[in-house]
């Protein structure tokens, strides 16, 4: 029997019994759209997640205090006030650290804002005129921090758009007054709007000059008295990132008088590590997803399986007669695959319009991006028919096995 009657027997087949071949493709068709999706969720993930440090800052580096150690105990993260400003002057130096493009410091406090009778609070960052760039951050309105607001402690802030929306929901910010913790404050600025990562809304923040934070907000006493929350660094370039890391390291060291990283009392993060580890956190989600997609083709496999062999049970006396005929045992074994396969096929492709459309209407629902992997498209459909083949390769040999004379006797 030649290829192209071996397919149109195959089709009318399937044809004549519409309602359970159907079904059969239906359990392909759903695990098909969920492995489309679910891939397409965690590649959207990983790129939101991506989009998102990126807009963090430009070659980012993070400088946190680290824990101190008292009477053999070592505290947690950020118990110990170990960053000074001395510290964010020493990165500066082009000499010390010539990977380093910026450095700025940073003091962090929540306070209650007020501008008339409307209230708020808000992170407000002590910091200097590097912070923008190195944040990618710009100013809509008005102007940034300048070094002569840090040199003099001026009483000026640049806030971004949720608190200006919230303190002067009908009107111009700039140039007004807020109170922050209750010492007036001039609004020379308002940020872009960059919205939210993880764990922070940088539309919801204040920017003063650190030394007017240190002076009339957080204090010049007690044991924190001139200790910075964190210092952010900027390499030259992406391809710096190493060189700047281990530049910071190595002079933080020195200046704290450590002998060893392993005793430092500080943490050096670089915008990459932060990166691999909420790309790590994708993956292993989208796996996890792929896995129980995969489950419902299995399923579907064993659907195809079931179908086929009822097909070979109903369908004896036809096999006895195309043996009688002279129709081969690899005759027989061909069609029945190949209409597992058109199964499997039909299983494929309605799978990856139904994804597609879900990739195209899901965004609207849930609020987060689905990415079209194309690969993943591709290989869906190939992998409908590979399960068409495999679970079609045991009723296929059953059927190839009747003998001719038991095959006609059977009605």
């Amino acid at each position: 029997m030649s290829w192209p009657e071996t397919v149109r027997t195959a089709w009318e087949a399937l044809a004549g019994r519409r309602s359970r071949s159907g079904l059969t493709v239906l359990g392909i068709l759903i695990g098909i759209a969920a492995v489309i999706l679910t891939v397409g969720l965690g590649e959207g993930a990983q790129a939101r997640v991506g989009h998102a440090i990126a807009s963090l800052g430009t070659n980012l580096l993070i400088v946190t205090p680290g824990s101190a150690t008292a009477s053999g105990l070592r505290g947690g993260l950020g118990s110990a006030s170990t960053l000074t400003l001395g510290d964010a002057r020493a990165l500066q130096s082009h000499l010390d650290c010539p990977d380093i493009a910026a450095v700025a410091p940073v003091v962090q406090r929540s306070f209650g804002l007020a501008a008339g009778s409307n209230t708020w609070t808000a992170p407000v960052l002590g910091t200097t005129p590097a912070y923008l760039p190195i944040r990618n951050r710009s100013v809509v309105a008005g102007a940034g921090l300048t070094a002569a607001d840090v040199t003099t402690g001026a009483s000026v802030a640049v806030i971004g758009s949720q608190v200006a929306t919230s303190l002067f929901p009908s009107g111009r910010a700039v140039g007004r007054t807020i109170q922050v913790g209750g010492v007036p404050f001039t609004v020379v600025g308002v940020l872009n709007t960059a919205g939210a990562t993880a764990n922070a809304n940088q539309d919801d923040l204040v920017l003063v000059p650190i030394t007017t934070a240190q002076q009339q907000l957080i204090g010049r006493s007690g044991p924190q008295a001139g200790s910075l929350s964190q210092i952010l660094l900027s390499a030259r370039s992406p391809q710096a990132m190493g060189a700047a890391y281990q530049e910071t390291q190595d002079l933080l060291l020195q200046l704290h008088h450590i002998p060893s990283p392993a005793q430092a009392d500080f943490t050096v993060t670089p915008q990459t590590a932060l990166l691999s580890t909420a790309s790590s956190v994708s993956g292993t989600l989208t796996v996890l997803l792929v896995g129980i997609a995969a489950i419902s083709l299995l399923v579907g496999g064993i659907g195809v399986m079931n179908i086929m062999l009822v097909s070979v049970t109903e369908r004896i006396r036809e096999i006895g007669v195309r043996k009688a005929l002279g129709g081969t045992p690899s005759d027989i074994r061909r069609q029945f695959l190949v209409e597992a396969s058109g199964l499997g096929l039909a299983g494929g492709l309605g799978g990856a319009l139904l994804g597609l459309a879900g990739a195209l209407v899901l965004p609207q629902v849930i609020g987060n991006p689905v990415d079209i992997s194309w690969p993943a498209v591709a290989g869906s459909i190939v992998v409908a028919v590979g399960i068409g083949v495999v679970f079609g390769v045991y009723p296929a040999s059953r059927a190839a096995r009747l003998a001719p004379i038991d095959a006609l006797r059977s009605d």
